[in-house]
């Protein structure tokens, strides 16, 4: 699971939570806003956790050579996994190549940083067609993952949705990540079912603690 705190208002105080959170329940990482990254690296130091930065969070919409520079910056602040946003518009008006050269230019400062790279797709903007597109794109720009959603739009992840994407990048060794809308133990179960391999939520302690109770009832 990537711990996730994305709200705009977020203090230095929640963040601290987020990374205490996340080492108590060993969680994967903590997914949050680049301005961010320096903090939770030197809170996290030695315990495993991972930081994950967003970039181009929420819309997509920024220029290639932007994104980079913001992967750039987020890998030196400590970030070890960048969560990027695609240019849906782009997308939507068969503009593959822009496409392509966006993701690229995140995946190769990844490359360079020694950071994985997650390629947000926002599904819920997408017909089916442009999320295999969008995954086929991803695959050829060597990501490590493709991802369902920022958590920002009009809808989040879906177990169809999850299946899809696998059933294109997963020949290549690439991953699915399930986020956006995931609030329960039932929920992330449909979703790692569906062939997700990573959840980003921020209900995560929730569901941990459901899937424990669930565990032991069984």
């Amino acid at each position: 699971i990537d711990h996730t705190l994305l709200r705009p208002d977020a203090s230095p105080e929640d963040i601290d939570k987020l990374c205490d959170e996340a080492m108590e329940h060993r969680f994967f990482s903590v997914c949050l806003n680049p301005c961010w990254a320096a903090r939770a690296s030197r809170k996290l130091r030695g315990s495993g956790v991972v930081v994950a930065s967003v970039v181009g969070f929420p819309l997509g919409a920024n220029t290639p050579e932007i994104k980079a520079m913001e992967t750039r910056r987020a890998i030196r602040n400590g970030a070890r996994e960048i969560d990027m946003v695609i240019n849906v518009g782009a997308l939507k008006s068969g503009n593959d190549e822009l496409v392509l050269r966006d993701i690229k230019s995140v995946v190769e400062e990844c490359v360079d940083g020694g950071a994985k790279c997650k390629v947000i797709l926002e599904t819920a903007l997408l017909t089916d067609e442009e999320k295999r597109l969008a995954s086929e794109l991803a695959k050829k720009a060597r990501a490590n993952f493709v991802k369902t959603s920022t958590g920002f739009s009009t809808g989040g992840a879906t177990a169809a949705d999850v299946a899809l994407m696998a059933s294109v990048v997963r020949g290549a060794g690439m991953e699915v990540k399930a986020s956006g809308g995931i609030g329960s133990y039932e929920d992330a179960m449909a979703m790692i079912e569906a062939g997700a391999t990573r959840l980003g939520a921020s209900a995560s302690i929730g569901i941990v603690r459901e899937a424990k109770l669930t565990t032991v009832s069984a």
